[in-house]
């Protein structure tokens, strides 16, 4: 049985495509009965749209394969902490787990709004942090 680090390296290979593409780096995963069935990355940049996180591509993709919107029975992996808008589409998606990498003491969800996620959505937060926050920190470092 695969387990939470697996899946968040998967993850955090997400990551790395969006930091080689000038995107910050945020990489996405969605997993069903152990099977990752959505992959995805930030594409702000890319496709000028504020909207395109990589928690709201991995949604489409996921809701795509499953053929329905909601992602009831699914863990989401992401580096890093979602942000309100992205923990408010997961609330939505009424997806069963959400698990994330590295916290967002700036923009993450859990600093204004704790509350969002769906009532049944489980929580695991610090997987890989280190890894995950370290990506972002070159990230930014090299844009200063």
């Amino acid at each position: 049985m695969l387990d939470d680090n697996y899946f968040m390296r998967q993850a955090l290979m997400e990551a790395h495509k969006a930091f080689e593409q000038n995107e910050v780096p945020v990489g996405a995963v969605v997993v069903s009965d152990q099977r990752i069935i959505a992959r995805a990355h930030n594409l702000t940049e890319m496709l000028n749209d504020v909207t395109a996180h990589a928690e709201m591509q991995a949604i489409t993709a996921a809701a795509n394969v499953l053929g329905g919107k909601y992602l009831t029975d699914c863990t989401l992996y992401v580096t890093v902490e979602p942000c309100p808008m992205c923990a408010g589409a997961l609330r939505w998606a009424q997806l069963s787990r959400l698990v994330y990498g590295a916290a967002d003491e700036k923009r993450g969800f859990t600093r204004l709004f704790a509350e969002l996620l769906h009532p049944k959505t489980a929580l695991t937060s610090g997987v890989m942090a280190e890894e995950c926050g370290e990506l972002m920190k070159q990230f930014f470092a090299s844009k200063r």
